[in-house]
């Protein structure tokens, strides 16, 4: 599989047949991908059922708890054995750990075991979001990977959309076991796809190098603390509480510690030099910024629907059409633009300001407010993520060497979760905080226990002068949830201007281009791995 610098010019005959190979890698890697994505979507909507089984509801919100901590606490550690140790081989693996849980969650008799075993599937999303991210950096040269930008904004439009319909078809049908037992097959012909098709130089390890256990331990219980403020904070625990001012600090100090811990290993979980680069590090806070737009959108938008402009909760998914089919197309002509001429710059500056104008025109939704109007406000927020979304992860990749592929690909995922993370939890905050306050001045306060919950058929059965208080502190709660999400991007839009354009990495379309000048100290390496495949 090695290849040397000179090559005999391909004839039309190999670059056609190389290019239907990259095909079905991607598809394989875009299986794996809808299998991560897909699964909390299908979940969510099998939950109701699942309780009524199982019993335990005071753990349900451990179901997806669990799974959300071990996809963000293993992401770093995937992404740095996959640069140890070779990307398919850990791929594969990933595959196989997140089919046994999802086997093992269908199983599952009680509660107790159905959170365990949804850990171990987590434990394997965290390896299938990275190994993808990660393969197509390898694969693909940054210049060239813009065409395959719609690919992966389409799988996330699918999942988002796709997933309640499809939830909700399988329990009612099928029952909740097969919500989890799905994701065999997919994941077979994931795995069958890879095994066949997939060729990437071996990696061997080098002699003296050392897994660095203790920075993969305090990294784990630095996110692990922060994911569960995020999540507890304001919910399970009051901020100010024992609980979640003991996490925050436990987070605050393994991650310190973890700091000084790297600078220190001979092979780190994170190398620290990758933040050197401007670009990754600007690339990280973005992909962080978007995380939380993003998510607290996703969350928020169907539930002002539902409430206010009284949308079915059966067809969740649908009520983000306008957002997803936006970011889906948007995403799909910058990466065109970027592939035909290797520019970009441009981009996460006019992607920040769309997302600033789209999430301050949410923000002014009231109980008038119709559908097209928010439609309309809700495109420009797709549109604006879809500038990002995949901008991010290429710009990231184009700044580190391709021996760090890995952990740049797996450390912008990780800020990007973690940007989902907060989003969530301050958005819910102030939403659930100005909801109650609203319905105790309205004289609703009897409804404030449970004032989010509320869908459109309930609502149908309070009288009217409480379902008109309820929809006006609906409203105002998510002025105040997307208000904070324009300020927080504002500083996305702002921290755009400092990105420096450096050429891509492999050749544009055009024959005979001149290569550009390799940025950052990195080598061509993308473009000769994808003469292996």
């Amino acid at each position: 599989m090695a290849t040397t610098e000179m090559k005999k010019p391909q004839t039309p005959g190999e670059g056609e047949r190389k290019q239907r190979s990259v095909r079905v890698v991607l598809l394989a890697l875009m299986i794996a991908m809808l299998l991560a994505m897909l699964d909390n979507m299908i979940i969510g909507t099998a939950m109701p059922t699942i309780v009524g089984e199982l019993g335990g509801l005071e753990h349900l919100s451990w179901v997806v708890t669990a799974y959300t901590l071990a996809t963000a606490a293993s992401t770093p550690i995937w992404g740095k054995l996959g640069d140890m140790f070779g990307r398919k081989g850990v791929f594969l693996i990933s595959i196989v750990i997140f089919l046994i849980g999802s086997a093992l969650s269908g199983m599952a008799q009680d509660m107790g075991q159905l959170i365990g075993f949804r850990t171990v599937q987590g434990l394997g999303a965290g390896g299938l979001m990275v190994g993808v991210m990660a393969i197509i950096g390898d694969l693909i040269p940054p210049r060239e990977r813009g065409r395959y930008q719609g690919m992966m904004a389409g799988v996330m439009a699918f999942a988002m959309i796709g997933g309640p319909l499809v939830g909700g078809t399988i329990t009612d049908h099928w029952g909740w076991r097969w919500s989890f037992y799905i994701n065999l097959p997919l994941g077979v012909v994931a795995l069958a796809m890879v095994t066949a098709v997939l060729h990437l130089p071996k990696k061997r390890r080098a002699t003296g190098t050392r897994i660095d256990f203790l920075g993969a331990g305090l990294l784990t219980v630095g996110i692990t603390a922060i994911v569960l403020v995020t999540t507890w904070g304001g919910t399970e625990y009051a901020w100010s509480s024992a609980t979640i001012v003991g996490l925050s600090v436990a987070g605050v100090a393994a991650l310190a510690v973890f700091l000084y811990v790297e600078t220190r290993a001979s092979d780190p979980i994170m190398p620290l030099h990758i933040f050197r680069s401007r670009n990754f590090t600007l690339m990280s806070l973005i992909g962080f910024i978007t995380g939380f737009v993003m998510f607290g959108a996703v969350l928020y938008l169907p539930i002002f629907q539902q409430s206010v402009q009284g949308a079915s909760a059966t067809n969740s998914g649908l009520l983000l059409l306008p957002m997803l089919l936006s970011m889906m197309v948007v995403s799909l002509l910058v990466g065109r633009f970027t592939t035909s001429t290797g520019k970009y710059k441009a981009f996460p500056v006019v992607g920040g300001a769309l997302m600033v104008i789209g999430l301050f025109l949410l923000a002014q939704m009231d109980t008038g407010t119709s559908r097209l109007v928010s439609g309309v406000d809700m495109a420009l927020l797709g549109a604006g993520m879809g500038f990002l979304m995949q901008i991010t992860m290429l710009v990231a990749q184009n700044s580190v060497e391709m021996k760090d592929m890995g952990v740049a690909s797996s450390s912008t995922t990780l800020f990007r979760t973690l940007g989902s993370s907060f989003g969530v939890a301050i958005m819910g905050t102030l939403f659930t905080a100005r909801v109650q306050d609203e319905m105790a001045a309205r004289g609703g306060s009897a409804l404030t226990e449970r004032t989010a919950q509320l869908d459109a058929a309930s609502l149908a059965k309070l009288p009217e002068a409480l379902r008109e208080a309820y929809q006006h502190a609906v409203a105002a709660g998510t002025h105040s949830a997307f208000l904070v999400g324009s300020a927080v991007a504002v500083l996305g839009f702002v921290l755009a201007f400092f990105v420096k354009e450096v050429a891509l990495r492999g050749a544009g379309p055009a024959a005979g281009e001149r290569k550009p000048a390799e940025p950052e100290g990195t080598g061509g390496g993308a473009a000769k791995v994808a003469e292996t495949v």
